[in-house]
């Protein structure tokens, strides 16, 4: 998206009169020119234009300083008049198609380059548009049409960049930088590059060199924001992008919509409903963040009806309509959801290109998890730990899978290093500390954490486990306390025979040694609490224990 944005202004037809006859150009636009002062070049040409007889070119000029200083609407505007105008240079028509493609216009594009006459532009131009309309066949023929200079590679390159084929987008740049180290916005391109590699430090570097010598430029400056987001954090990348608009005019257009949008990515999705939806067709990135702003929000339902129709292309896009489609399969219970999901982690995580990255071992993890295979998960999650210490969702996913497996102690540490308030309310954190606490026999704490949850059908279920977990490990005081509780919301026998059969079990561990003779006081009260005549029959035996042992109730 960036490189198009850039790419066209370097190959564009420069206008006949640069061809021509130098001496005819107003010596003050070519200052213009070279200082990239396109609304002082604009402003000029519109004086000539409006106090007496232009130069000839002037609407030429005009066309193509308005292209170059991002408003395409104008340029559009200036190179239609120019079409219908009669003896027009037939190679204006190129120049149309280059903005209308510049304004997403792609079908009357390809009808304005189509009337131009057959040059290296043209082909580059019908290039970039096959791609865009995915005609793989096109794209091959006009592919053969470019030839070994500059420009033609240049746009090959940013095809490779946008079909994700980054390494190769690099070499060519790195090749035509071999051969003219003139050409510094290049370095932009390169780092460019490897900002998607996910070398954010590499790209950092590389875009040194071209800040040096243009430290004003817009591109560079917004890629340096997005390496400090990526390599620091929002706050960082944000003053960075605040340099950018301090510099900038207020009539600068460039990139104006990719630097709102890139703000909202910063301050963590605010502003999202009102800056990213009219950029949805855009920028290809909006509808990616407002996907992910509607999951942040707990609102899967609307972030699946923006992505369902996407048609994956790249790992992220691929990774988020997984991760989408699992939410998604969670929240209804859809088994075919969460075979969708399963299958994109999939396809990520084993692709040659993805599958020693971070997100590729990640996703391998998630299409591990979701098939409830925590051995081979905590394979792939063990391998990137180390990058994700205070992460708390990835902790969340680590500790279910250490507990699942079995390691209590283990997963416990992690549960208790979430900061997360959301996460630490939520069932599934509750249901599986409860169940690592009575697993390394800390039943008190896992009954404090029942004791701290509102009545509900969530609390219930919480019980459940703690009276059937605390029984299967021998904790019966909290197994009893637990039945009890669950006996007077819901008396039914398989209750009671819960609550009997720990009672009795810790009357066992009392008379072992193994349980202070104290708690028999709290056990009596439990079973009093039933209208069972089984638990009279348990009573006085244990009251008689009580009394030969010179036990006080």
């Amino acid at each position: 998206q960036i490189l198009s944005r850039v790419k066209p202004a370097v190959g564009a037809e420069a206008p006949p009169s640069e061809k021509k006859k130098t001496g005819r150009r107003p010596p003050r636009l070519a200052e213009y020119l070279s200082q990239r002062d396109y609304l002082g070049a604009i402003t000029l040409l519109e004086f000539q234009r409006s106090v007496g007889p232009a130069e000839e070119d002037s609407d030429l000029w005009l066309g193509y300083c308005a292209f170059h200083l991002g408003d395409y609407k104008r340029a559009m505007q200036e190179y239609r008049a120019l079409c219908v105008r009669e003896g027009c240079p037939p190679e204006v028509w190129v120049n149309l198609g280059c903005t209308l493609f510049f304004l997403g216009l792609y079908r009357e594009a390809e009808e304005a380059a189509l009337r131009a006459p057959k040059s290296q532009l043209q082909n580059r131009l019908l290039f970039h548009l096959a791609h865009k309309f995915n005609d793989e066949k096109k794209l091959m023929g006009f592919h053969q049409n470019l030839q070994d200079v500059t420009e033609d590679q240049l746009s090959l390159a940013s095809i490779h960049y946008m079909r994700s084929h980054y390494q190769e987008a690099i070499d060519i740049y790195k090749r035509i930088l071999l051969e003219n180290r003139e050409f510094l916005a290049l370095n932009v391109y390169v780092a460019l590059c490897y900002y998607k590699l996910d070398y954010y430090d590499v790209s950092q570097e590389v875009l040194a060199v071209y800040l040096q010598s243009f430290p004003d430029s817009t591109i560079a400056l917004n890629l340096k924001a997005c390496n400090h987001y990526r390599l620091y954090n929002g706050k960082a990348a944000e003053a960075e992008l605040k340099n950018l608009i301090d510099i900038s005019s207020s009539s600068f257009e460039f990139a104006k919509e990719l630097i709102r949008h890139n703000l909202v990515v910063f301050r963590g999705g605010e502003g999202a409903l009102q800056v990213l939806p009219p950029l949805i067709d855009v920028i290809s990135e909006a509808r990616l963040n407002l996907v992910i702003y509607y999951l942040r929000q707990d609102d899967v339902q609307e972030s699946y009806s923006l992505i369902k129709d996407l048609e994956p292309a790249s790992p992220q896009e691929y990774i988020l309509k997984g991760v989408v489609n699992a939410a998604l399969g969670q929240e209804i219970g859809s088994r075919d959801h969460l075979k969708i999901a399963q299958q994109f982690f999939q396809l990520v995580g084993g692709s040659a290109s993805e599958c020693d990255t971070i997100p590729g071992r990640q996703c391998m993890a998630s299409c591990f998890f979701l098939l409830r295979q925590f051995e081979d998960v905590l394979i792939y999650l063990n391998s990137v730990k180390s990058y994700f210490y205070n992460d708390d969702t990835f902790n969340f996913n680590y500790a279910q899978s250490k507990a699942a497996v079995g390691n209590y102690t283990e997963a416990m540490e992690v549960f208790l290093l979430i900061q997360s308030e959301k996460i630490k309310n939520d069932y599934t954190y509750l249901s599986w500390l409860a169940r690592c606490y009575i697993m390394t026999q800390k039943a008190r704490l896992a009954w404090e954490l029942y004791l701290k949850m509102e009545t509900s059908g969530e609390s219930f279920s919480l019980l459940q486990l703690i009276a059937n977990d605390c029984y299967k490990m021998g904790q019966f005081y909290y197994s009893a306390k637990a039945f009890d509780v669950l006996e007077r919301l819901d008396p039914s026998p398989e209750h009671w025979e819960g609550k009997r059969g720990a009672c009795v079990g810790i009357f066992q561990l009392i008379v072992a040694g193994r349980e202070p003779r104290e708690t028999l006081r709290e056990v009596l009260p439990l079973l009093r609490s039933t209208g069972n005549t089984q638990a009279e029959y348990i009573i006085r035996v244990m009251r008689k224990w009580a009394k030969d042992n010179r036990v006080s109730l």
